[in-house]
């Protein structure tokens, strides 16, 4: 039993693809947070009103959208 496992032989690209997968869901899921935050945050908490808000929440999720993206792999 204990002599069957040898290292490096496992299949593990399911376990690769699971944590690739949340990694992006982790990274996007706290731009929504941090979006959401914000527009509330501003909405009730100053007199910036709904325009104001929505604006400051495009405006940091544009941001977070460019500095989030997948940045191409550099090629050999």
């Amino acid at each position: 039993m204990a002599g069957d496992y040898h290292r490096g032989e496992m299949d593990i690209h399911e376990q690769a693809a699971t944590y690739d997968a949340f990694g992006k869901m982790t990274k996007w899921g706290s731009l929504a947070v941090s979006v959401l935050l914000l527009f509330i945050t501003l909405l009730f908490c100053t007199k910036a009103g709904f325009i104001g808000s929505a604006i400051a929440a495009v405006v940091l999720l544009a941001g977070g959208i460019f500095f989030l993206r997948e940045k191409p792999a550099p090629a050999h």
